[in-house]
């Protein structure tokens, strides 16, 4: 199986779990965890890109959030619809944080989730965050960066 499904399955998994996190965060982050992997159809190790993004996320998500408040010009962040913030969380993260992945694809694979999983005007709203946001990466967009 190639990297791209893989990925992109672990991306989804990581947007849902961000995204249940929004609407009930979880008193026990372990074991709520394992509950959501265990509705899987695979294997927990199958996931473990989607684990890296999910810590990732609620470790910095006081950083992530301060970067979608900064570009979502006259919108009010508590009315940002809660599936298109998991989607900016998890896309806004990789692009400040994970150098392995060149921002291009996270921003390419943040309008596509939001295509799938979020109504007709979202992927407009996306797509100009994470525009604005582009302009502030110091690395190439279509590459990766040694860690």
């Amino acid at each position: 199986m190639s990297k791209t499904p893989r990925r992109r399955e672990n991306r989804i998994a990581a947007m849902q779990f961000i995204y249940a996190c929004s609407l009930n965060p979880p008193a026990n982050l372990a074991s709520q965890l394992t509950l959501f992997y265990s509705d899987k159809d695979r294997e927990r190790d199958y996931y473990s890109f989607s684990e890296e993004l999910i810590a990732g996320v609620l470790d910095s998500l006081e950083e992530v959030d301060a970067e979608i408040k900064a570009y979502a010009e006259n919108w009010d962040f508590d009315r940002i619809a809660k599936m298109d913030l998991a989607i900016l969380r998890l896309a806004i993260y990789e692009l400040l944080y994970r150098l392995d992945i060149p921002p291009i694809v996270s921003i390419n694979e943040a309008i596509d989730l939001s295509k799938q999983f979020s109504g007709p005007d979202s992927k407009r709203f996306i797509n100009g965050i994470l525009d604005k946001m582009k302009g502030k990466i110091q690395r190439p967009l279509r590459e990766a960066t040694e860690l």
